[in-house]
């Protein structure tokens, strides 16, 4: 037998205790490795003096306190040891990113680049025992007899990978664990629980994709021109990034949904938000409480501004709308904001009570330019107004009736800036044209009026003219 087949290259089984899981916040306070080089075995444990507080319920866990790491040194103090010992071996670890994520984040805190190649025993497990149903240590423990001499200890935890790497060599060969090591070191960025053959199902093109947890509950939403880099971009980012490595730990499956371009998978991702409400999104917000303001002329010629709400609103039909808010709260302090930037009078926008001849607040603070007392002609005043509210007035919707937006292969039927669906033939263009109202989205607003003003305007197809 080749005796290249019985031996693989120096293994370094890894574990670490830390303040907590945030790699960017906590710190690491002991690390343990066992170096399997052959047939010997070599030990490297150090505690760490961590220079920040470690939680009561860390200490409990893992029986490390204070008083054992004030007089040890600090992760700086030791990197360059401790890079010789894992350099030119394979970093093993159970559920390596968090390892290695948080040794590569205390790195590159001072300097030093740290890439080796690493294998994941929760991703050795799943591959090599496909019908245990659980892989977390306390399972491997449990399932393989292995001997418990300190859990929750860096080095106890990193003897118990070697024993678990034992059991499978006695059970498999070295052949195939040759063959493992080749297969999974090449999918170090992907988590535990994601296989690469999924990776490689995901198109390269554009479209949503969806990352679900436990119970296949959605966590994440997210849109792409290029689906499988934005994917794999997430889990890159894992390990120098908190709410990736988060979102990595937790993610069980992942789906996408494709679409002709971006403009599509904008709409989409705006949909799709709304409606599974993933827990890790930044949630875009419903539209159903909408307000606007609108400018009325009073008997003395001033131009006040006048909140509608979403009972009398009609985003896309009416004139002389400014903003579109979700709450009447927003819209008062958006029109707090712009009074105080083009020093407006807050008496004559209905934000403080007008008494005739009597000057603001904002006057006695230097804030107005003095409309209130006729110190600044009301013209001017209702110009500077108008100015000011015009980067945010509402636009009417500019066809009059519904169009279609090529994109690929697909046409997008809009209406009112109201999405109505996707069509790929002139049948289902006319069927969704005629469908009737849709809800207004202000997320979609902005996307399709953008989207009008610049790269998509030679290509809308108004349905009205076919």
């Amino acid at each position: 037998m080749n005796d290249k087949l019985n031996h693989y290259p120096d293994l370094a089984f890894v574990d670490i205790e830390t303040t907590g899981s945030h790699f960017d916040r906590d710190r690491i306070t002991e690390i343990g490795i066992k170096t399997l080089a052959g047939n010997d075995v070599q030990v490297w444990e150090r505690l760490i003096d961590p220079q920040t507080y470690i939680p009561l319920n860390i200490q409990r866990l893992t029986g490390i306190s204070p008083a054992m790491v004030n007089e040890q040194p600090c992760f700086s103090e030791l990197a360059e040891e401790l890079k010789k010992e894992l350099e030119g071996k394979i970093f093993v670890a159970h559920n390596a990113r968090f390892d290695y994520g948080f040794i590569k984040a205390s790195f590159k805190r001072i300097g030093i680049d740290f890439k080796p190649k690493v294998l994941c025993t929760v991703k050795l497990s799943r591959l090599l025992f496909p019908d245990q149903p659980r892989h977390n240590l306390d399972t491997i423990i449990s399932a393989h007899g292995l001997k418990v001499s300190a859990r929750h200890r860096a080095l106890g935890d990193a003897d118990l990978l070697l024993q678990f790497w034992r059991v499978c060599e006695l059970k498999f060969g070295h052949a195939k664990l040759n063959e493992v090591i080749n297969q999974l070191i090449g999918n170090v960025s992907l988590p535990s629980n994601i296989d690469q053959n999924l990776i490689d199902s995901i198109p390269v093109g554009p479209g949503c994709y969806i990352f679900y947890g436990d119970n296949k509950i959605p966590l994440y939403i997210g849109k792409s021109i290029s689906l499988r880099s934005r994917v794999m971009g997430h889990f890159q980012g894992a390990l120098t990034q908190r709410k990736e490595m988060k979102l990595s730990l937790q993610v069980r499956d992942i789906d996408w949904i494709e679409t002709s371009g971006e403009l599509g998978a904008l709409i989409l991702e705006s949909k799709l938000i709304k409606e599974r409400m993933p827990s890790m999104n930044i949630k875009l917000r419903r539209s159903k409480d909408l307000c606007a303001w609108r400018l009325v002329e009073d008997s003395c010629g001033v131009l006040t501004p006048t909140l509608v709400t979403h009972h009398h609103l009609a985003p896309g039909l009416q004139e002389n709308l400014y903003g579109l808010f979700y709450s009447k709260r927003e819209a008062h302090s958006y029109l707090k904001a712009i009074a105080k930037k083009f020093h407006l009078c807050e008496a004559l926008l209905g934000l403080e009570k007008r008494i005739e001849g009597k000057p603001c607040f904002g006057y006695q603070v230097k804030q107005c330019g003095g409309a209130c007392l006729n110190l600044t002609p009301i013209a001017l005043h209702n110009l500077q107004l108008k100015t000011a509210l015009e980067l945010f007035r509402v636009q009417v919707w500019p066809y009059s009736g519904a169009i279609a937006i090529q994109e690929g292969g697909e046409m997008i039927v809009l209406d009112k800036w109201c999405y109505l669906g996707t069509a790929i033939n002139q049948d289902e263009l006319y069927e969704l044209a005629e469908s009737g109202e849709a809800e207004f989205d202000l997320d979609i607003y902005k996307i399709v009026k953008k989207a009008l003003s610049g790269p998509y305007k030679n290509q809308v197809i108004p349905i009205g003219m076919q």
